[in-house]
């Protein structure tokens, strides 16, 4: 590629110099962010002929192009771009142009006249092949770190200004400068589907059209209007104009009390979106990010750049921390997409901060509204309206943020609208796009060791925001932000109602499939976002540490059991998105003690590694969050903890009958099939690995003795989720203790919690959902579901054999002395009967 300057005529020279020294001048103030990063996967191949393709000509667009081709060792759009059949005057074309001295309008063109010849010469077999690369130049748009009124009103938008507006936004917001290359064309591939020259020029067009009205609503979001003439047209809808009606009819009172009501939950709910308010916050955020946090780690996120501009997206995070929605937003509009709109529960609607929120994009929504028929038309219009307009929108569908580091069951409510609101007016593909979020330490820790340890949550009040200021004084880690595998509703739709887009639905109508639908949507997403998870180090010294008697390790010994569990992400891969620390096992622990999370013991044999006492009830949290990873290999290292040989069936009967428990609880993705291979598979790397090896006889797998080093090392991942295997036979315990029939569900449940608490008290350390009711009346749930409990007449739960073969496998997973605490701790419930004899006597 020839890189020195062009030869060429004398004006044409002259004029090109001059450009060069515009571009010069222009640099001084202009500082251009270029995306994607990395640049890389765009796969321009530099050997063919380059064509630069931009929206709506500019001389700063083209000059700022300019420079950032250079700093790329990409060929120039200002020289001439040389081809077989001769040479055009520029290596760049736009698809509009503006014309006029002082007002200045739009040309009016079906085509670019350097395009047309470019498919002509194409088309006609005289060229070979030339790519057109779309870019796009926003200036105003990249998040800098510095701020200022004129800067956010001379900010880039949907209106295509003049010469003297786009002087004034460079002037200013020339450092906030996105250059945004797309991948390229080929027009020979075009050609190729034979359509004729004429045709493939319309088609090259249209597309060229299209693209950049994607890429400019992704990255500035779409053309919103004011949020009175929203309100305004909500309240005329059909929908909402019913819902009047009725709640005027119910309430005996006029139509016009019942309007102004709609009215005012349609200012309650709706978010007051603003451009200048998105900029200063994203100066804010960039110093809070860096004040606090070591990095922040975006995985994933260019396979979902590729996809964003053809759907209409709904990302659907994990919750975790309220940190989760800032860094989000955040982050998209640092990579050049509009932040979402973002549902967030009432209580966050505060005084002041909540009116700034709005101006985020924050939008707002009661807990539960199912039987207010008014309130519940006025949002479904809402969210019916800002999805049509191509916003992208933003939810939680766990509801609240995890205080457990678990996953929590999801809530379909908000998905059951979003997809009614697609099949009422079906336009751009939605794409539904789980996202996790890995911290290795959470900025509001210490309310959830509160919580965690008992105490009632605190409501969201003004006074958390002085926290802040203490916030800022401490160190944070890393936090790395993952994007999972997209979730398409067409495909859904297809698969559970393969009419749907004949199919014609009254106002209110819920069709029959849509519950399933929206259950399989929550459980994919739930699946998702664990298949993308980070494993860091604060993860991993939290699984190995806590089940520990003293929550503590020899030095040696807890680096020896981190290389085995960094060799098991390695070989026994659960999702190709799954990542982990690359710190080695030293590593990891030298910066858990950096973060204070672990402290060291000096001893006269060497160091001992602990956790430290104020962060144990925390740390559970951490572990958690990779339970879904650790679940198999310690359920197959739990099956050796009672004896040293088991039969490969006995084995995989064991597994299978546990494994929708877990599959429920931790939102794992194999079928029946797929996780018995997947646990031949860490058997397998558990040979390798020297802590198994095949029996005396076939079928037979055997462990080392009990005091060797590789029993030990098995032992230790057996107890990672020891905890909850327990928490399941309590609940078989009290089954089987209580008798079959004896029970109703509510005493089966209060009875485990009881067993449990009282376990809790005795054991050295049992982590808070030990006890969780929630996961006690999943599990009673799932074992209904399996068939292995039942309802009868007089509201007692009856049990078959399966709850006894389950009571028996406990024997291979919880030692003597856990089975017999337990059924020592279980209570019994004295029948009727039993009450009247016992006042007899």
């Amino acid at each position: 590629m020839n890189t020195g300057f062009p030869k060429l005529g004398f004006f044409a020279s002259l004029r090109l110099r001059w450009y060069l020294l515009l571009r010069s001048v222009l640099h001084w103030w202009v500082k251009a962010k270029v995306l994607p990063s990395p640049f890389e996967d765009l796969d321009i191949d530099r050997d063919k002929p380059i064509c630069y393709v931009i929206d709506s000509y500019a001389l700063s667009s083209v000059l700022i192009l300019d420079k950032s081709c250079q700093k790329l060792g990409l060929p120039r759009p200002l020289w001439p771009l040389q081809h077989q059949t001769g040479t055009e005057s520029r290596a760049y074309l736009a698809l509009r142009r503006k014309k006029g001295l002082l007002i200045r309008r739009t040309t009016p063109r079906s085509h670019s006249e350097t395009l047309q010849r470019m498919v002509n010469q194409v088309s006609s077999g005289e060229e070979a092949d030339i790519q057109l690369v779309p870019v796009t130049v926003l200036i105003g748009r990249a998040p800098d770190k510095e701020t200022g009124l004129a800067k956010i009103f001379f900010t880039e938008s949907w209106e295509i200004g003049g010469r003297i507006n786009r002087l004034i936004n460079s002037l200013i917001n020339g450092r906030s400068t996105m250059v945004q290359f797309s991948s390229p064309i080929s027009l020979r591939e075009l050609t190729d589907e034979g359509l004729g020259a004429s045709r493939s020029l319309r088609k090259v067009s249209r597309i060229l059209r299209v693209h950049f009205r994607r890429v400019r609503s992704a990255a500035i979001g779409p053309d919103r209007s004011h949020r009175r003439t929203v309100i305004d047209r909500i309240l005329v809808s059909p929908a909402v104009k019913s819902a009047i009606a009725e709640s005027a009819r119910k309430k005996k009172t006029t139509k016009k009390k019942a309007r102004k009501q709609a009215r005012k939950y349609a200012y309650e709910i709706a978010a007051d979106y603003s451009y200048a308010f998105v900029r200063i916050a994203s100066f804010i955020l960039t110093w809070f990010w860096n004040k606090i946090y070591d990095g922040v780690v975006l995985q994933h996120f260019r396979s979902f750049q590729k996809l964003a501009p053809e759907h209409e997206v709904i990302y659907v995070p994990c919750h975790r921390s309220h940190i989760d929605y800032l860094l989000v937003s955040y982050f998209l509009y640092n990579n050049g997409l509009v932040p979402p709109h973002i549902a967030a529960g009432i209580n966050m609607n505060l005084p002041i901060l909540g009116r700034f929120l709005r101006k985020g994009g924050v939008f707002y929504l009661r807990r539960s509204f199912r039987t207010h028929k008014l309130y519940s038309a006025v949002f479904q219009e809402y969210l019916s309206r800002i999805l049509a307009s191509g916003t992208s929108i933003e939810y939680f569908i766990e509801g609240t943020r995890s205080r457990t580091g678990r996953l929590l069951q999801p809530k379909a409510g908000m998905l059951s609208m979003t997809v009614r609101s697609y099949l009422k007016s079906p336009g751009r593909p939605v794409m539904f796009q789980p996202i996790y979020v890995g911290y290795e330490r959470l900025v509001e820790g210490n309310s959830y060791i509160a919580e965690l340890s008992g105490q009632e949550k605190k409501s969201e009040s003004l006074g958390d925001l002085l926290r802040v200021f203490r916030i800022v004084k401490q160190r944070y880690g890393k936090v790395h932000v993952s994007f999972a595998e997209p979730i398409f509703l067409d495909d859904l739709l297809g698969k559970h109602s393969p009419e749907w887009r004949e199919e014609v639905l009254e106002e209110q109508q819920k069709p029959a499939w849509l519950n399933p639908l929206c259950n399989e949507l929550s459980q994919r997403i739930m699946t998702s976002m664990n298949e993308a998870a980070h494993v860091n180090a604060i993860n991993l010294l939290s699984v190995i540490l806590l089940p520990m008697k003293k929550q503590a390790m020899g030095r040696e010994d807890l680096a020896e059991q981190l290389s085995l569990y960094l060799n098991l992400l390695e070989r026994c891969v659960y999702s190709d998105r799954i990542t982990h620390t690359q710190k080695t096992a030293e590593e990891i622990i030298s910066y858990g003690l950096e973060l204070g999370a672990i402290e060291v013991r000096e001893d006269p044999l060497g160091d001992i590694i602990a956790i430290n006492p104020d962060q144990a009830v925390l740390l559970t949290y951490f572990r958690n969050n990779i339970s879904h990873l650790i679940a198999l290999p310690s359920l197959v290292a739990s099956c050796f903890l009672n004896t040293r040989v088991i039969s490969r069936t006995d084995l995989r009967r064991i597994a299978l009958a546990v494994y929708p428990f877990l599959k429920a609880e931790l939102f794992l993705p194999w079928s029946q099939k797929d996780f018995l291979r997947t646990i031949d598979n860490h058997v397998e790397w558990l040979q390798g690995q020297g802590l198994l090896w095949e029996g005396a006889e076939e079928d037979l797998l055997e462990r080392g003795e009990g005091s060797s080093e590789e029993a030990q090392k098995l032992r230790i991942m057996a107890h990672a989720q020891i905890q909850t295997f327990e928490r399941y036979y309590i609940t078989i315990a009290v089954l089987a203790k209580n008798g079959s029939g004896a029970l109703a569900r509510s005493e089966l449940e209060t009875l485990c919690i009881q067993t449990a608490q009282r376990i809790s008290q005795l054991s050295e350390f049992a982590a808070p959902e030990f006890y969780d009711r929630n996961l006690f009346r999943q599990f009673i749930a799932l074992l209904r579901e399996s068939g292995a409990l039942a309802t009868n007449p007089d509201g007692k739960l009856e049990f078959s054999e399966r709850i006894n073969q389950l009571n028996d496998d406990a024997k291979f997973i919880l030692s003597k002395d856990i089975r017999r605490a337990i059924m020592h701790a279980a209570p019994q419930v004295l029948q009727p009967s039993d009450d009247k004899k016992a006042e007899s006597e």
